[in-house]
């Protein structure tokens, strides 16, 4: 058997060992400071040592396929535990994690299927699985807080909705402005990192290209193709998230469900 790849590794892994160093920094300020930090600092750190390690064996034997079916799978494992942390944050919704997880679905697949017909991104391992990644794990921010947003204000003013209920408003008209509410505050992070761009810090991506030695006029393209995709999967997602909640929200008569706002 070819232990190669495994030296190769090792080998690599020497700077991110020497890394550890800013760690046990943070480690012993927190022993100093009594902040009883140390213990969760190291799991984290542990944690993510193990997470990135895996994934990064699991990345590699997908890249060597040549079957679109494990990029398939990579992204609906992605979404699943994207949909289940996002449920979590909205844990008072009923079914959450099951909206959050086809929220989040709905608006990366949309996003993506227009980048590869319009030909941005290539259908291939090296380009899907990362794009995807980032388009999930923002999905999964802003869809898990519209959810708990837009609960929780309707929970604040149920006796508003509830009049408008007996007026002869629909749901969605009688929670109209708690939706644009839970929307605007789930999606203004997104804008806001959006408008300020290379401005303040270089993202992850364009400073990824530009360590491994692309230039940063390619960098930039990329970064720019990166936001966009962002600002669409996270729309769709959010939106989404709100008209599957609806359903949870309501009687079928149009009365609102008191045991979903009675807990806390």
């Amino acid at each position: 058997m070819d232990w190669a790849w495994l030296v190769e590794f090792l080998k690599g892994m020497i700077k991110p060992t020497a890394a550890l160093a800013v760690v046990m920094m943070a480690v012993f300020l927190s022993y100093i400071q009594k902040l009883g930090l140390e213990a969760e600092m190291a799991y984290s750190i542990l944690r993510a040592f193990l997470q990135l390690s895996v994934i990064g064996f699991v990345l590699q034997f997908i890249f060597n396929q040549k079957n679109a079916v494990w990029i398939v799978m990579a992204y609906l494992f992605m979404v699943s535990v994207a949909g289940y942390t996002a449920g979590q944050r909205a844990k008072h919704v009923p079914r959450g994690k099951y909206v959050a997880g086809v929220s989040i679905l709905a608006g990366t697949s949309i996003t993506m299927f227009m980048l590869v017909v319009l030909r941005v991104f290539p259908f291939t391992p090296r380009y899907i699985i990362p794009v995807a990644g980032m388009m999930v794990g923002n999905a999964m921010t802003v869809t898990g807080v519209t959810m708990k947003k837009l609960r929780d204000d309707i929970k604040i003013q149920m006796s508003l909705v509830e009049t408008a209920l007996a007026l002869g408003a629909t749901p969605r008209q009688a929670t109209m402005q708690q939706v644009k509410r839970a929307l605007v505050i789930a999606l203004s992070p997104v804008l806001d990192n959006a408008k300020t761009v290379g401005l303040i810090s270089l993202p992850g991506a364009m400073t990824g290209l530009i360590m491994g030695g692309a230039s940063p006029l390619e960098a930039i393209q990329l970064q720019i193709v990166v936001m966009n995709m962002l600002v669409g999967a996270s729309t769709v997602s959010s939106i989404m998230s709100t008209y599957l909640c609806w359903p949870s929200f309501f009687t079928k008569a149009y009365q609102l469900e008191t045991k979903v706002f009675s807990s806390d």
